[in-house]
């Protein structure tokens, strides 16, 4: 596909660098631009290179180019959900900005306790550990059959340097990870530390993020999604500016094709939502309509979403905590999405032929992307079929939710305190009385109807009223 793809390191962009790229894409006759699944900006086909002089720090891949990886990194995520404690943004930028040169592999940098940015998609996955400062490296070089482990915990100021030797090591020859460690050993004085544990990832459903949000105390961060994925530039415009006025400094990209503007002073709050109002933004797309990852600049997949999002719509399903993908056939099965719809290949020989496509359905381990095992639900199914196996496997997940156990847990019953879960029906987000809300100064273990009567939401700031419960757990 002829698209150019501009490389944002991390998702992280400055409003000074976007609003340098729209200026570009205006004087090119441009009227839109895409964001690409792995945190980058794309421009459509047609769009002119530039000189490298034209353009200075922004890295373009043009069509007739295979080089050029984004780092894909969960910064948008940190301080407005669930995180590693000491994984902060400022943590984040540091790791970033240790990557000079434009990796030639995938690289993802992630925290396992968020579940907007995937975490295995990249060729070296660097995944947080509980230790401060130090991460597991997981690696799928692009002719390795399985994932491997890296033996050692990575230090955060060693993660460029080992990811660099990696890279020169694998492009001179075709190592295994235990050879590959040796010779990275051997190369660097690094700072590792033993893996005393394996990784734990914990499985949490996947979190709303459109709309303004609530963000500490004084401050809100701001989830904007458009259904077709083509951003207005004027637009874009006129909010790089109004970040300028309100001191924000960074413009967060997600991998689901949306962006996230963090730190929007309480002031402030009603002028943005002026300006969101102003230009006829919608930020309260149902999460059955978010939730869903699609290739770019693909119109059969984009109508297929459509009818898909519309049809269930109809029957009322709930999608809560779900995520879905729709991919062309992909042989080595690498997906992110909890439900995978797979359109398959038309053999050579009927080309010529109108024929009917056909889907395959997958759905993760758990429904939970992160095993990275798939498994096949239907095959060669029509169109009109699938949204009755969507159904099915909604509903399959409900049954299913809660009822794996870790194999490390302790299966010894403990008496444990009553506890309650209620969700709130404009944003889906739970209260759970096993954690309390530390945002607004409620402590673990009050049950919902012990909240204060002025407790609201803290994403969507709805009344208490506006909670329903979902489950009560005595033992």
């Amino acid at each position: 596909m002829e698209l150019t793809r501009l490389i944002v390191k991390g998702g992280v962009i400055s409003p000074g660098e976007l609003r340098e790229i729209v200026n570009m894409a205006m004087d090119q006759g441009l009227d839109s631009i895409s964001f690409g699944s792995r945190q980058d900006i794309i421009f459509p086909k047609g769009f002119k290179s530039f000189h490298k002089e034209d353009f200075g720090k922004h890295h373009f891949v043009y069509p007739d180019q295979k080089s050029g990886n984004n780092i894909v990194s969960s910064y948008v995520s940190t301080d407005i959900f669930r995180n590693t404690n000491w994984l902060t943004g400022n943590r984040f930028l540091y790791v970033l900005e240790e990557f000079k040169e434009q990796p030639k592999l995938k690289v993802n940098i992630t925290d396992p306790k968020q579940q907007l940015v995937p975490l295995f998609t990249g060729h070296l996955n660097f995944i947080a550990s509980e230790h401060e400062d130090y991460w597991y490296l997981y690696i799928r070089l692009p002719k390795w059959e399985q994932m491997e482990v890296y033996p050692v915990l990575i230090y955060s100021w060693d993660l460029a340097k080992i990811y660099y030797e990696i890279e020169k090591i694998t492009a001179e020859e075709s190592v295994g990870i235990e050879m590959l460690f040796t010779l990275v050993s051997e190369a660097l004085d690094t700072n590792n530390r033993t893996i005393d544990k394996p990784l734990n990832v914990p499985f949490y459903p996947f979190p709303y993020y459109e709309g303004m949000n609530r963000m500490g105390i004084d401050q809100y961060w701001l989830g904007l999604y458009w259904r077709n994925n083509q951003y207005d530039l004027d637009f874009l415009k006129e909010m790089c500016d109004l970040c300028f006025e309100c001191k924000i400094g960074k413009i967060c990209i997600t991998p689901w094709k949306s962006f996230i503007v963090k730190g929007i002073p309480k002031d402030r709050k009603l002028e943005w939502e002026k300006f969101l109002g102003k230009k006829g933004i919608n930020v309260r797309h149902s999460l059955l309509e978010l939730n869903w990852h699609l290739p770019v600049a693909t119109e059969w997949s984009l109508n297929l979403k459509t009818f898909l999002v519309r049809t269930l719509d109809q029957f009322d399903i709930s999608t809560y905590g779900l995520n879905f993908g729709i991919s062309e056939y992909n042989r080595d099965g690498h997906y992110f999405t909890s439900i995978v719809i797979e359109k398959n290949e038309l053999p050579a020989a009927l080309e010529s032929i109108k024929i009917r496509d056909t889907y395959n359905v997958l759905f993760a381990k758990n429904f939970d992307s992160n095993t990275r095992e798939y498994i096949v639900h239907s095959q060669d199914i029509d169109k009109l079929e699938l949204p009755t196996i969507l159904i099915e496997l909604s509903r399959k997940y409900f049954e299913e939710l809660g009822n794996s156990i870790p194999e490390t847990e302790n299966v010894q019953k403990k008496e444990k305190p009553q506890l309650d879960i209620y969700q709130c029906q404009e944003c889906l987000t739970l209260y759970n009385s096993e954690y309390g809300d530390e945002s607004q100064g409620i402590q673990k273990g009050i049950l919902f109807e012990n909240l204060p009567e002025t407790y609201c939401c803290s994403l969507c700031e709805a009344p208490k009223s506006n909670f329903k419960i979902l489950e009560i757990a005595v033992n």
